[in-house]
């Protein structure tokens, strides 16, 4: 048995839907395929959490109809025959989510980004499902919500693991299908809540399900040909990687490659089981294999990361004190309680400076750090990592331009730098 994943952007239209059955149709074998929101679903889904929040009722529902509205484009163009069943199904998810944004918001942010941020799957699945029935490909719908169980840490919720374990088994046992299909990035909790696993979490439920079920390999479609030295979009003539090691995974997706999740490889590295990062346009290519197979230092090349909207923070205590042990306890105490995304920090005897995305939250934290220290910060800032670097990897990054700070270890090297104008 095979898993799965397609990104948003792979069924992003009713071509990209048609697409998907081509590929799908093509392959005979036992699969679970786990599905993300269609395109930027999940974005527009945020925003109307935002509104939804905030007692923003005109704006939820104008929101709420575009969402709608785009969903049913696609569905129109894929023209069902069996149109009423499979509109219904469709329509039932639109009208709970309808419903549910009558009702007045809780106090808790992250619950209601959870409860209704997860329809974006629900309602792709859906339409997926439905489609592949009307192609004459069976198909079998699982609410991963009710197998996938977690904690209630809603917005970034951890696996129940041992409940999962004994869950999803009897959910997809290929005894009546050979092809099931499920949402990515959600999940419940055992009183039947709604959870989302963190940002881009369908990769993450893709490996979930892979270790459990003992898949042979995973497949993760995107709109690449695989794992590539560089974003494309940032630097054109960046160069695929054909084969990484689970360990080097585990780093790019740490230092910020967006195309792994940064919680997936740990599930498959676990049982050993091969990952290919490929394009769902050409989907027969190889694309890149992630595995156990540690790769040459000869044929390593570097590998570029670039994290925008960053804010570098350096803080001083005000009575000049090292900042040794019980500085270290109390700055880490104030940043874990603020929960910012840290990406680099580094510490000389009586300064600490940290480079974190840019988020709500920042303004707080510094607020608080102003209480016991000289607070000094730069926004508008990138994070620039290098990968196995060298010295022509180096000046291509940072030539001409003003480094903030850089920190360099054996293999990774990496550089605040301001933003080119």
């Amino acid at each position: 048995m095979n898993v799965f994943k397609f990104g948003g952007a792979s069924v992003n239209s009713a071509e990209g839907v048609q697409n998907f059955y081509k590929i799908v149709q093509s392959y005979k074998e036992e699969s679970l395929i786990v599905v993300s929101a269609m395109g930027k679903t999940t974005n527009a889904l945020e925003q109307i959490v935002d509104h939804f929040f905030h007692k923003e009722n005109d704006l939820v529902q104008k929101q709420f109809e575009e969402v709608k509205a785009y969903h049913f484009e696609i569905v129109e163009v894929l023209s069902f025959n069996n149109k009423a069943g499979s509109i219904e199904k469709i329509e039932n998810l639109f009208n709970e989510l309808n419903t549910y944004l009558q009702k007045p918001a809780s106090l808790n942010y992250e619950f209601e980004y959870d409860q209704i941020v997860a329809y974006g799957e629900l309602i792709s699945t859906t339409i997926i499902s439905e489609y592949l029935r009307e192609k004459g490909v069976k198909n079998k719908w699982i609410d991963i919500r009710r197998y996938l169980k977690t904690n209630d840490n809603f917005g970034e919720a951890k696996v129940d693991w041992e409940l999962s374990r004994k869950l999803i088994p009897t959910a997809f046992t290929f005894n009546d299908t050979f092809i099931y299909l499920t949402q990515g990035f959600i999940g419940g909790t055992t009183s039947n809540l709604t959870t989302t696993l963190g940002r881009e979490g369908s990769d993450y439920t893709a490996a979930i399900l892979a270790n459990i079920l003992d898949a042979e390999e995973v497949s993760i479609l995107k709109d690449v040909p695989g794992i590539m030295n560089a974003d494309p979009k940032w630097i054109p003539d960046a160069k695929q990687l054909k084969r990484i090691s689970y360990q080097e995974a585990i780093e790019l997706a740490f230092f910020g490659a967006k195309v792994i999740h940064p919680k997936t490889i740990q599930p498959i590295r676990e049982k050993n089981i091969p990952m290919f990062v490929r394009s769902f346009i050409d989907f027969n290519k190889q694309g890149t294999m992630v595995s156990n197979a540690p790769i040459e230092k000869s044929v390593k090349m570097p590998i570029f990361i670039q994290k925008k909207n960053q804010i570098l923070i350096s803080i001083r205590p005000k009575n000049y004190s090292f900042v040794i042990e019980e500085n270290l306890c109390s700055i880490f105490e104030i940043i874990a309680k603020h929960k910012p995304k840290v990406n680099l920090t580094q510490n000389s005897a009586i300064s600490f400076s940290l480079c974190i995305d840019n988020s709500k939250n920042i303004d707080s934290l510094i607020k608080e750090f102003k209480i016991d220290y000289e607070v000094r910060y730069n926004n508008k800032l990138e994070l620039i990592t290098i990968r196995h670097y060298d010295d022509d990897s180096i000046k291509q990054m940072t030539e001409g331009r003003n480094t903030l700070l850089e920190q360099k270890s054996r293999d990774t090297a990496q550089y605040v730098l301001e933003c080119n104008s």
